[in-house]
């Protein structure tokens, strides 16, 4: 293990002083002395820098050592530094002023050498465990850091797997969820979520028609309009989505649950499977809404022709209040170059390079 080099500040307008505390400090084991003459600058340094040691007089001019100790212990970071003020020894006025401004011990004037020793190492020590305890919390939460960042790695692979897995049994393709998840976290964005909840929307929105998966081919492949009984077993698929999820402790995936049973209410009270109404409906699933009816609508498949831009956006705005959330609409519609930006980047000739990370954007 190397040696802990620890930093020994000495703050001083009597040069002569100076002198004798640095060399004094020099023999103290990995320890470096930096002195000051001007006690603005030496508060400067200390507030700019961590020392290890700080060692101040109390008699200077334009700022005391109380006051410098005092704004020295105000600074984040320097609540437990060990602080030594040099006094006379008749000053016990001063004393109890500057343990309350937040001095640790005190030298005496003359300073002995084997007591400024003594007290030095004492200071030094506890300063030499604090920064141990401060490594290792540190290494610790790094440690953590990794780990966690694994466990969501792990995750996020598992959603674009799950809704591939759904994909591949739907004539949409992977750059849908792409598109639906990147125009999700637009909407979340402009209004007003935190990132955290814009980067839970991207990570959970793929999964919204992961319920799929349950339903027979003849009906999810059927070329043609459903008709009332197949549609009806199509509708399942938001609750059949919403069991395959729900129960997880991840949050992404309490997320998906919630998105895969709502994105097909309407903010009317007229969608399913639970016929809710306005904000009823978990806003991550109104959110989806908008988002996945825009790129479906804009999206050439099997058994029909991609939708004019212009006519999908006038129909987000005519279902505004009813099928969609107005607020939604608004904020997808809000900035039109980053919905471009989405489709141009994501498009379903290259989905199969982009589905493993969210495309990357």
């Amino acid at each position: 293990m190397h040696p802990m080099k620890m930093n020994v500040v000495v703050v001083d307008d009597t040069p002569i002083n100076v002198t004798l505390l640095s060399h004094l400090i020099a023999k103290l084991p990995d320890c470096s002395p930096v002195t000051f003459t001007e006690p603005q600058k030496g508060l400067d340094w200390s507030l700019q820098n961590v020392p290890d040691l700080l060692i101040v007089d109390y008699m200077m001019p334009d700022l005391d050592g109380i006051e410098f100790i005092r704004q020295f212990r105000l600074a984040p970071g320097r609540s437990d530094i060990p602080v030594l003020m040099v006094t006379a020894n008749d000053q016990t006025q001063i004393r109890h002023q500057a343990l309350d401004a937040g001095a640790n011990d005190f030298l005496t004037k003359p300073i002995d050498k084997t007591e400024f020793m003594a007290r030095s190492r004492n200071m030094l020590s506890l300063r030499r465990g604090q920064r141990r305890l401060e490594d290792h919390a540190a290494s610790l939460a790094e440690e953590v850091r990794l780990a966690t960042a694994e466990i969501l790695a792990r995750e996020r692979e598992t959603v674009i797997r799950l809704s591939r897995a759904a994909d591949s049994r739907d004539p949409e393709t992977g750059a849908h969820i792409l598109r639906m998840a990147h125009f999700s976290r637009l909407i979340a964005s402009h209004i007003g979520l935190a990132m955290a909840d814009q980067e839970m929307i991207l990570e959970a929105a793929p999964m919204h028609d992961i319920g799929k998966i349950g339903i027979p081919d003849h009906i999810l492949l059927k070329p043609g309009r459903l008709d009332p009984a197949e549609f009806d077993i199509m509708k399942r698929h938001a609750r059949m989505g919403f069991e395959i999820l729900d129960g997880s402790e991840s949050p992404f995936l309490q997320a998906a649950a919630l998105i895969a049973l709502g994105h097909h209410e309407r903010f009317d009270g007229s969608g399913y499977p639970g016929a809710l109404k306005g904000e009823a409906i978990p806003l991550f699933a109104r959110i989806c809404a908008v988002a996945d009816v825009f790129d479906a609508l804009t999206s050439e498949r099997p058994y029909k022709k991609a939708w004019e831009l212009d006519r999908a956006v006038a129909f987000l705005l005519e279902g505004a209040g009813s099928h969609f959330d107005p607020v939604c609409v608004e904020g997808f519609l809000s900035n039109w170059d980053e919905v471009l930006s989405i489709k141009e980047h994501f498009k379903d000739e290259e989905d199969e390079k982009n589905t493993h990370n969210l495309g990357g954007f």
